[in-house]
This record gives C-alpha cells, sequence and structure tokens, in this order.
C-alpha cells in the first residue's frame, strides 16, 4: 500500500481527526479498476492483430505487475521501489515467454538475450508496416504488443496509485486505445467504448474512493456522484454515436497495413483501401515511352482456393550483374527500349513500383535487391519514402500476328504453381471461360475475348457491392459469387481473369501496383509528368506467352485500356499495354475509350470539373473547426462544472469542499500546494505572499480546522454561505495576483484537473512558523 503520510495529511486539511490510516480495501478496488482500464484499452488491438495467445499472455502481465506493485505498498516501500520491482517482474515475464532459450536458466538474460530484442522488435515493425489487418501473431508481434502492455501497466500504476492523478492516466489510456481505430478504421464500436468510458469512470471513483474519509461520513457528499458519473457518461456515448459520424474522416492510408504511413498492400485485401474517400498523392512519373505504363510492386502465382500468395524467391543485389538482365523473346520478336523516372512522395513500402519489365534501376538509396523471376525491387534495409530513381525497361512489342500464333504456355522461367488450380474450384468458372471463348481459334483471341467480356455492359464497377452482398475478396468462392452478382472492383476482375486462363491450361498471375496516374501541368525535359494517388492503387493479371514472356491484360471494367496489339501492316511498334494511352487515342489512363461516362476512379479521385468551391465543401472545415473548438473548451467546462459541485457542496455547510476550492485554484495559478503544510501556514502564505483578503482567507481557515478537530461527522452547519462566498472571494483575489497571460492560461488549462492537492507534483514551499 502507499505511504500514509502525503494521504494521512491530505484528510487532515479535509476534515479527518488525526491521521488517517491507508484504506487496504480501497487500494485493492483501485487495482482491479486499473486492469479494467487496461483491458478495456487492449481490447480493439484484437481488430489489428488476431486475438491468440498473446491476449492471455498481456493480461497475465498485467496481473502480475498489480499484484507486485499492491504487496510492494503494502510494505510502505518508496516509489521507486515499487517501480523497481514491477519492472524487475516485467523483465523475468518477458525472459521466461519469449526468451527463455537465449537466458541463464531460463530467467536471467544474457548478451544473447539483449541481442534478440531488436531483431523481434525489427521484425513487429516490419510485419506492421507490411502487413494487412487483422495481422497473424508472430512471436515477434506478440513480443511487442505483450511488452508494450506491460510496460503501460508500469505506468499507468505509478501515474494513478504513487502520483494520484487518474485524469492523467484515463488520457493515456484512451490514447492507447484510439490507435487501432486510426490504423484500421471502421464502424464505431458501440460496446467497445461504453466499456472504456465505464472504466474510466470505474477507475476515476477507485481512486477517489481509497482516500476519502469512512463511508458512513460521506453518504450525503457521495450521493451524487454516481448519478454525475452516470450523466457524464451518456453524454460521451451520445456524442461518440450521433456526432463523431458527421465529423470528416481521417486521411487514409494507401494499403491497408497498420504502418505509419501509405503503403502497398499485397495481400490482395484492396476493398478497404480503395473505399477510403480522401485521396493521397504516392509518387510522380515521367516517361519517354509513347504510352505511360503500369508500376508493379509485386506478383501473385501461388493460389490454395481462399487467398493469392506473394511471389518468393532468390533475391539479388541490386547492383549485382545477375539482378534483372536483358529480357529473354524470340529473335523476330521487336523490343523497345523505354526509361522512367519515379519520385515518390508519399510511400512508404519495401516494394518500389517498377514498369514492367525493367533491366536497369538506377537512383534508389539503401539496400535493394531484385527478384529476377518476376522483375520486381525490394528493400534489404531500405524504403520507398522519398526516394528518386530511374528505370530502363526493354518491352517485346510483338503484331498482332505474331502474338496469335505463339500459345500461352510454360517455359523455363515459369513455375508450375502459376498453372495450378484448387480442387474444389466452383464449376461456374470453367464453364463460364469454356462459353466466353467458344468462338476463338487462339489462345490470345479466348484471352481478349474475356477483357471484353468483363469490360463489356455485364459488369459493373462497384466498391460497395461486394460488401453489400458479401464477397468482398479473391478466394474461389468470392469470385464465383462475383460471377453471379457481376459487380465488384479491379481484385475480384483479376482473380477472375486469372482462374479463368488456368482453366483453359494458361499460365497466370495477378500484379499489384499502380494505375498510370493522371497528367498533371509540370514537365521536365519535355515529358509530362504523371501524378499516381492512392485510390490508384490495382491489381491485374499476366498470362505467359511462349517466345514473348507475360503480357498484361485489363478485364477491370471502367479502368485503363484494354491490351491490344496492332497488325503488321500498320505502323510498327504501336502494341498498347494496360492502362497506355497510344498517340492516336485521346482517353486518359483511367477512361477507356468508348466510355464518355466518368469512371469510378475519376470519380474517387474528385477532380470533375464543377466540384471546386462548392458550399458542400465547406463543411468539413466548420465540422473540423467546431471539433477544435470544442476540445479546447473542454477543460475550461470540467473546471467550471467542478467548482460548481465544490460550491454547492461549501454552501450546504462542507467546509472540505470550501477549502479544496481554494486549493484548486491556487494551483491553477501556479502555487504551490505541499502535503507537508498545515492548513494555517498556506492560508498564511497566500496572505502574505499573494495578497488574498485575509479576512475571507481567515473565514475559510477557521471552518476547515473546526471541522478538522471536532468530532467525527460534523459538519459546519453553523457558517451557512460564508465559507462558500469567502471561497469565491479567495479565487478570485488569486487570479488578480498573476499576470494575464497566466491567468487565460489558469481558466482555459487549470491544472487542478489533472494534479491533486498535496501530490508529489503540486509542488513544494517552505514550511513558514505558524
Amino acid at each position: 500500500m502507499s505511504s500514509p503520510s502525503a494521504a494521512a495529511v491530505r484528510a487532515d486539511r479535509f476534515g479527518r481527526r488525526g491521521p488517517a490510516a491507508p484504506r487496504r480495501g480501497g487500494e485493492r478496488l483501485l487495482a482491479s479498476a486499473v486492469l479494467a482500464a487496461l483491458l478495456a484499452a487492449l481490447l480493439p488491438v484484437a481488430r489489428v492483430v488476431e486475438s491468440g495467445a498473446w491476449l492471455v499472455g498481456a493480461l497475465i502481465l498485467s496481473v502480475l505487475v498489480l499484484v507486485a506493485g499492491y504487496n510492494a505498498r503494502r510494505f510502505r516501500l518508496p516509489a521507486v521501489a515499487v517501480t523497481l520491482i514491477e519492472a524487475a517482474i516485467w523483465v523475468v515475464f518477458m525472459t521466461v515467454v519469449f526468451l527463455r532459450d537465449t537466458a541463464l536458466l531460463w530467467i536471467i538474460p544474457s548478451l544473447d538475450t539483449f541481442r534478440t530484442v531488436p531483431l523481434l522488435v525489427e521484425g513487429a515493425m516490419q510485419e506492421i508496416t507490411l502487413g494487412a489487418a487483422p495481422l497473424e501473431p508472430s512471436t515477434s508481434l506478440a513480443f511487442v504488443v505483450v511488452g508494450a502492455m506491460g510496460l503501460l501497466t508500469i505506468v499507468i500504476d505509478h501515474v494513478v496509485v504513487t502520483a494520484r492523478m487518474p485524469l492523467l492516466a484515463s488520457v493515456g489510456i484512451v490514447a492507447v486505445s484510439l490507435i487501432p481505430a486510426i490504423a484500421v478504421p471502421s464502424e464505431v464500436d458501440l460496446m467497445g467504448f461504453v466499456f472504456l468510458a465505464i472504466t474510466i469512470l470505474f477507475l476515476i471513483r477507485a481512486e477517489t474512493r481509497s482516500r476519502e474519509k469512512p463511508i458512513e461520513q460521506e453518504a450525503e457528499r457521495s450521493a451524487g456522484v454516481p448519478a454525475t458519473a452516470l450523466g457524464i457518461a451518456a453524454i460521451a456515448i451520445v456524442v461518440a454515436v450521433v456526432a463523431t459520424p458527421l465529423l470528416p474522416q481521417p486521411v487514409a492510408r494507401a494499403g491497408s497495413g497498420v504502418g505509419p504511413g501509405p503503403g502497398i498492400d499485397a495481400t490482395l485485401q484492396l476493398g478497404d483501401d480503395l473505399r477510403r474517400p480522401q485521396e493521397v498523392e504516392v509518387l510522380r512519373l515521367r516517361t519517354d515511352s509513347p504510352t505511360v505504363p503500369y508500376l508493379r510492386a509485386t506478383t501473385l502465382s501461388r493460389f490454395d482456393g481462399g487467398t493469392w500468395e506473394p511471389d518468393g524467391g532468390q533475391t539479388v543485389a541490386l547492383d549485382s550483374d545477375r539482378a534483372l538482365g536483358d529480357v529473354a523473346a524470340d529473335p523476330d520478336i521487336r523490343i523497345a527500349e523505354y526509361t522512367t523516372s519515379v519520385d515518390v512522395v508519399n510511400l512508404e513500402s519495401p516494394w518500389a513500383p517498377v514498369p514492367f519489365p525493367a533491366v536497369t534501376i538506377s537512383g534508389l538509396d539503401g539496400a535493394w535487391s531484385a527478384v529476377p523471376y518476376n522483375r520486381t525491387v525490394v528493400a534489404r534495409a531500405s524504403s520507398t519514402q522519398g526516394q528518386s530513381y530511374d528505370v530502363v525497361s526493354t518491352l517485346p512489342r510483338p503484331t498482332l500476328e505474331q502474338i496469335r500464333s505463339r500459345s500461352a504456355g510454360g517455359g523455363d522461367q515459369v513455375r508450375d504453381e502459376t498453372t495450378e488450380l484448387p480442387p474444389d474450384t466452383p464449376p461456374i468458372i470453367a464453364e463460364l471461360a469454356a462459353q466466353v471463348t467458344a468462338g476463338a481459334t487462339n489462345d490470345y483471341d479466348r484471352l481478349t475475348a474475356l477483357q471484353r467480356w468483363f469490360r463489356g455492359s455485364d459488369f459493373a464497377y462497384s466498391l460497395e457491392a461486394p460488401v453489400e452482398d458479401g464477397f468482398d475478396g479473391s478466394g474461389a468462392e468470392a469470385v464465383a459469387r462475383f460471377l453471379e452478382q457481376r459487380e465488384g472492383y479491379c481484385v475480384h476482375f483479376a482473380s477472375a481473369f486469372a482462374l479463368m486462363a488456368r482453366t483453359l491450361n494458361m499460365p497466370s498471375r495477378i500484379v499489384v501496383g499502380y494505375l498510370p496516374g493522371e497528367p498533371t501541368t509540370d514537365a521536365v525535359d519535355s515529358q509530362p509528368v504523371y501524378s499516381v494517388g492512392s485510390s490508384q492503387l490495382h491489381a491485374w493479371p499476366e498470362v505467359h506467352f511462349n517466345g514473348i514472356g507475360w503480357v498484361a491484360f485489363e478485364p477491370t471494367s471502367g479502368l485503363g485500356v484494354p491490351t491490344s496489339f496492332s497488325p503488321a501492316a500498320s505502323v510498327p511498334g504501336q502494341a498498347d499495354n494496360p492502362g497506355a494511352t497510344s498517340p492516336q487515342s485521346t482517353p486518359t489512363p483511367s477512361t477507356p475509350a468508348g466510355l464518355e461516362e466518368e469512371s469510378p476512379e475519376a470519380q474517387r479521385g474528385g477532380t470533375a470539373s464543377g466540384q471546386n468551391g462548392s458550399p458542400a465543401d465547406a463543411l468539413p472545415l466548420a465540422g473540423v473547426a467546431l471539433l477544435v473548438l470544442l476540445v479546447l473548451s473542454l477543460p475550461l467546462l470540467f473546471r467550471e462544472l467542478r467548482r460548481r459541485q465544490l460550491d454547492t457542496a461549501a454552501r450546504r455547510g462542507d467546509a472540505a469542499a470550501a477549502w479544496q476550492s481554494v486549493q484548486d485554484a491556487a494551483i491553477d495559478v501556479g502555487i504551490p500546494v505541499p502535503s507537508s503544510e498545515s492548513p494555517r501556514a498556506f492560508a498564511q502564505r497566500l496572505i502574505t505572499e499573494h495578497g488574498v483578503p485575509a479576512s475571507d482567507m481567515n473565514v475559510v481557515l477557521i471552518a476547515i480546522e473546526r471541522v478538522s478537530y471536532s468530532r467525527a461527522g460534523t459538519r459546519s452547519y453553523w457558517i451557512g454561505d460564508t465559507a462558500a462566498e469567502a471561497a469565491a472571494s479567495v479565487r478570485v483575489a488569486l487570479l488578480a495576483s498573476v499576470p494575464p497571460a497566466r491567468r487565460v492560461l489558469a481558466l482555459l488549462a487549470p491544472r487542478s484537473l489533472v494534479i491533486r492537492p498535496g501530490s508529489v507534483y503540486a509542488g513544494n514551499a517552505p514550511v513558514k512558523a505558524q
């Protein structure tokens, strides 16, 4: 239990006779309240990390820390000793659970143990940055979450029990609980919010009860506390449920991971990213190619029926001669070489977006590797943020006759997994593939028939229909539902196209990357600059042709330009890749030929003419301004509510409330209120050093002294409203005694909301002779 000195002396000034014994039951209740609040803050993490043993481990560690702190205080150990004991419990628990293989006797950390910790933290940070929520609870991730929960428990226990600052601890707990909501935006979790609000109120009340007078002496004074708490909780719930949806949503990341900035999600969980309304510019590019290329991040070939897995493979240092190399194509296939410059604006990813097929890359800072199999570039000890680099790509450009004469098949560079189909693949996929391609005589015509079918009037691009109809994914069952509903976004189109190609015995894979972007008014070396936004995160399929290589297709309805090749009789070199615009065509990369309506991509970007400057645009700004004003005014409102409660209690004869009002006013203007100073010495210091009226100060002093030394339970009803009026006069005098800037700060940011009189944060002052 905590030392009785501060609590007992402070209690004397509130009307207790003699030194007050610490309340062991109150301390147990307080420890339980702390644990409940920590649990409420921990539960939202389950939205980001799949529930598992880490949740149980975090709770066990919190319980062990709180029990250790409680027992240490029973022996009246100093606060520093209590914290050190709790830290030792944390170290032993983390060592036994996560690091016992490197520890001495499974408990004592060794040098290898300390070397392992940074590796675990680094692994967890990489998973958080690159992964998609909910993350799988790996050892590294569990180590970070459980360890952070234990450290948070130590901090909250010190702030609440030692420093007696429950409001400050509540702010920290609420902040921790908001992190998952910020990382993975979702609907308001009403039950979670109510539970958090209840635990916070329980924590504040438990801290008050742990240092209160006996219950029989405080029955009247405490009668309104439950009603007040319920009122505050009701108001908070109404504000959260009703007002929050009306406020503008936060700027979203360009990846469904939970890292600190925009990223690329390689798990095909792109629906949440594309549904977020705010646009973030992720990169800019310019090229000497006649068509603006797509930028690939990685490829996905292995399909187990539920998910597409990103391709692995041997990586080679980017500066090695074996990194990328020349493109393998038949000698009669024309090869065109282009250079593309990429400037990353806001993208935190281990994959550097590059056009396909890249042969050389220059300008990347840090340690980077290439994956020769799919010609992607991945970081070994760096990221794309702030990078500027040039990519040279050599693109095979067959004629229409050449690609029709080649079959879509494998070769030495094609893995078996690009043709594998799960045994339980829904039959509708193969049936529709055969039906749509029935009239084609070669593989290329079959694929273009599929492409035309997906981009035709039978299908519609939609971000909402998959969610409403329950097939928001890329698994075989989701693809089957998509083929029935015929509404979806790029993941559905790409997955369906790739699987249908495999049913036709063609090797296929999916690429994750970015659309070519939108042209800007800028130009460098006579090359127009294109801006790529977060909503242009995209997925598209590729099929391998013998003697040509991987050829990309664009089946997504309403996005890009469909893949096509020119006949030999026409101007050579006009082969179009997905999303490209030929010199003869006028549509932009996100507006296919023949579609006059604005594409969903342009609608999401909000770039349509006539949208700027509308009155509706001012509503989010007004909402933000009102929210800021509301937040800034909350301390003033809470302080005024507390002052009114104290005045009401004082007018009913509660001298302790009048004395508390004076102490709070002193703390607000920066006057120390130490626990070692008697009421009479404190009153004399306010009179002599701060100029408060002696008559009014003495009225409040006499009232508190009469109650302190009267028979237990006696209240100063004889004084009526005099003590309350005198306390109000002292408060006014204290505010007048400080400079205007300090006075404004005392009103707008009152320190008494988080600092208790007599606590270690209330300051020290020299004790004068009475």
